[in-house]
């Protein structure tokens, strides 16, 4: 006899206002190979204030946003082999693909062409996914990763996305070398994570952003050994030629050529950032020295659970901002105007209420 839908409650969008507000819904019944979670935090992502407001026109609406996810596992399926009850699990940007893809079968399955997102995504069965700005979730275990006892659930969720969307092309790039110069563009929830993941790989590390507005924190907080003023010509010619990778975190539109010109010969410019508008790229940043531009989108299932295991063998967390539901709002406005240190994380377990 086939289960019933299970009903779920959270906050979601209705237009293209972004604005946020209850609403009630159901999720698919718990299957065979799936784990259902109470959710207990979430982070709130760039991605989710572009998809909420239909910046990038692909908005379903109503939507809940919402894909740094952590919880505790409420529910089996009878296939399930990773987790069992009470288990604390993440959550991501992915909560499905095809599986037998070439990405799939070498475990990118971010790559994968029909990567179903755990928010504004059309699961394999036709329904819209919500995301974490709910009480609970339904997922196939194989989208969901076990989070280390140490770690802090709060400071965790951000790693979900934040994390493994810099961890994973630092790996697979080569950013990850000790001794090696890394510049860090951007420091806010990707950039200031990065800064955390170079400092553990033993990396010398450059935060490169518009103002000093930051400087004394990304040194004396965070571990940063230097800091480069992008609007300073004197400092960035200084800066030329000095960096073997830099990993650009910035989701505005901004210029990229100075950057690569930061770059060693074969250096690497790795760009993660989403902004709103196309970048310019002068074709002659790259040929000189033979530089090379890529980009990464979060990280497969692999690397994601690696990226965790790291993180919690070296103590590793997001700087977060803890809000109720009720703020989630005048959250997302603010982290527009980046007036947030570093990711606003939702405490979902203790704020979202029916009533």
């Amino acid at each position: 006899m086939e289960k019933p839908p299970q009903l779920a409650f959270g906050w979601g969008a209705r237009d293209a206002s972004g604005v946020l507000a209850p609403f009630s819904f159901s999720r698919r019944a718990t299957g065979d190979d799936d784990v259902t979670l109470k959710i207990l935090y979430c982070g709130i992502c760039h991605t989710d204030l572009h998809s909420i407001k239909n910046d990038w026109g692909n908005a379903m609406y109503p939507m809940v946003p919402g894909h740094e996810i952590v919880g505790t596992v409420i529910d089996v399926g009878r296939n399930v082999q990773k987790f069992k009850v009470g288990d604390k699990v993440g959550i991501g940007y992915m909560v499905g693909s095809c599986g037998s893809c070439e990405s799939c079968s070498e475990e990118y399955e971010n790559h994968c062409f029909k990567m179903i997102t755990t928010s504004n995504g059309v699961y394999h069965d036709g329904t819209t996914t919500y995301g974490g700005f709910s009480d609970m979730i339904v997922v196939n275990e194989h989208f969901a990763v076990h989070i280390p006892d140490n770690l802090p659930l709060e400071k965790t969720a951000p790693l979900l996305c934040a994390g493994v969307t810099v961890y994973s092309p630092m790996k697979h790039f080569g950013l990850n070398e000790p001794g090696k110069h890394l510049g860090v563009v951007g420091l806010g929830g990707l950039g200031h994570v990065a800064v955390k993941f170079g400092k553990a790989y033993g990396m010398k590390v450059t935060v490169i952003s518009t103002s000093r507005n930051k400087e004394q924190e990304a040194i004396q907080h965070l571990g940063a050994d230097s800091f480069l003023v992008s609007s300073d010509p004197d400092q960035m010619k200084a800066a030329i030629g000095t960096m073997d990778g830099i990993i650009d975190t910035v989701s505005a539109f901004h210029p990229i050529a100075p950057l690569l010109l930061l770059l060693k010969a074969r250096g690497r410019m790795i760009l993660v950032g989403v902004p709103n508008k196309p970048l310019e790229l002068p074709s002659f940043c790259l040929i000189q020295g033979g530089r090379m531009l890529a980009g990464g989108s979060v990280g497969g299932m692999k690397d994601t659970q690696e990226m965790i295991d790291f993180a919690g063998k070296h103590n590793i967390t997001a700087d977060v901002e803890v809000v109720g539901i009720d703020y989630v709002n005048t959250a997302i406005v603010r982290l527009e105007k980046g007036d947030v240190r570093y990711r606003f994380v939702v405490d979902v377990a203790n704020t979202l209420t029916t009533a």
